[in-house]
């Protein structure tokens, strides 16, 4: 995604706005509100601090856009915790944008709306063709053999930040590699009177995400083969037992996080109160409150042992933000200039440069401003050691359905309840049940 904020829509919702779609839903009226040649709109997703940074970070660009091309773009910021009702809204009505950004997560759901523009080998041509964007990102823009419903526009890998005085003041000379190392380290921590790792229990995209590395480290997968729901299998019970076991039996998660939302945990972090935080490409995010890039250090997500790399060592998903163009747009045209100028290498590094993400965009991403220690560490894990969550129909009401499962788990942890391999099940099995029948 990024889906990397709170995507706080409820299953049931995402499912009937899906079955509406698919029994017709959609106005031949355009996309878009208008029917300008000279002007687009565009949602863009909320990538900053606030809506107000970004903002100031698009604004520039749009106008120099206008310059170009003689095209006014109408820019409307929407918040995570909006965007994907926003967006199923506008498919099942008509009445939407020209272009806007959607979560990478959500690329096979939304796409199985019919109602954005299929990146076929002649629009990917009009664009600069296909091959001009990483592979990982293009893995994450619809289901395999159809062509994607999007373009990668932000690419980003989750990393663990750690805070280096509080690592020093605790005797602690290395970030953690394994959870073993994150638990032993997080006791050290607390003993010196500090919070050990920041969570959001109630982020329902956050839990997913975690969830979703867990699994993989355990070799577990939550659909078969054949498209199926499989959230109650061992290997997934375990590895959302063991993520929220850093909260209920570790205990180096605080039981205030059990109610944490969209970028609480970083708050904290930047304010010196957490010593590790495990976020997507957050350097942007901690400056512009004010943490100094020397105070912390970035290392890859931990693993069960040994090293990230493939297969069970995953350590992130593939993360990040995709460009859509509504199909029954009045403005094809200037929307497909317009998805063209943002994946533009020149845009690619002034866009990612400001909210710390990496260009999907080859050329781009090879630039000198890409290769910080802190961009190295999300290059080689999206290279070696991130999976793309699962690109089927279904995955939207998966990431909401299983996200909060979790975030329940967590409240029975912060109440005291005990969480039990069997209360993992249940509320996992719930999960399932919400999701459409195949």
């Amino acid at each position: 995604m990024r889906s990397i904020r709170a995507a706080a829509v409820g299953a049931v919702t995402m499912s009937l706005a899906l079955a509406a779609t698919a029994c017709g839903g959609g106005s031949s009226t355009g996309g878009g509100s208008n029917d300008s040649p000279k002007t687009l709109t565009y949602w863009a997703s909320n990538q900053g601090a606030s809506i107000a940074i970004d903002k100031k970070v698009l604004q520039p660009e749009l106008e120099k856009f206008k310059k170009q091309t003689g095209i006014t773009v109408k820019l409307e910021v929407v918040p995570w915790s909006d965007l994907l009702n926003r967006i199923l809204t506008a498919t099942t009505s008509g009445q939407g944008p020209d272009v806007l950004n959607i979560g990478n997560t959500w690329s096979a759901s939304l796409q199985a709306t019919g109602a954005f523009l299929p990146w076929s080998t002649a629009n990917f041509a009009k664009i600069g063709g296909k091959d001009r964007f990483v592979d990982s990102a293009l893995g994450s823009t619809g289901a395999t053999g159809k062509d994607p419903a999007a373009v990668p526009l932000y690419s980003m890998a989750y990393a663990l930040y750690y805070n280096k005085q509080i690592f020093a003041d605790a005797g602690i000379s290395q970030p953690p590699a394994t959870w073993a190392e994150v638990v032993a380290d997080g006791k050290k921590i607390e003993a010196k009177g500090k919070q050990a790792l920041g969570a959001e229990g109630a982020n329902v995209s956050e839990n997913i995400h975690h969830t979703f590395v867990f699994a993989k480290q355990h070799g577990a997968e939550f659909f078969t083969a054949d498209g199926k729901a499989d959230f109650t299998n061992d290997g997934v019970v375990a590895a959302v037992k063991q993520y929220v076991d850093l909260m209920a039996k570790d205990k180096v998660i605080p039981v205030g996080n059990a109610e944490y939302a969209q970028n609480q945990s970083v708050s904290d972090f930047a304010k010196g109160k957490t010593a590790m935080l495990m976020w997507q490409s957050a350097s942007a995010n901690l400056k512009s409150q004010g943490m100094s890039e020397s105070s912390y250090g970035i290392a890859p997500i931990p693993v069960q042992s040994g090293s990230p790399g493939t297969g069970v060592q995953t350590n992130s998903m593939v993360a990040g933000i995709n460009l859509a163009v509504f199909k029954n747009t009045n403005n094809l045209d200037g929307s497909t200039k317009f998805v063209k100028f943002m994946t533009s290498d020149a845009e690619q590094k002034i866009l990612n440069t400001a909210y710390s993400s990496i260009p999907p965009v080859k050329t781009a991403q090879e630039d000198t401003a890409f290769n910080t220690p802190a961009n190295a560490v999300l290059k080689n894990t999206l290279a070696t050691s991130a999976a793309a969550l699962p690109q089927v129909a279904d995955e939207s009401q998966f990431e909401t359905a299983v996200g909060t499962a979790v975030k329940n788990l967590f409240a029975d942890a912060a109440a005291g309840r005990a969480v039990t391999t069997a209360s993992v099940k249940a509320e996992l099995e719930k999960a399932q049940q919400q999701m459409p029948a195949k």
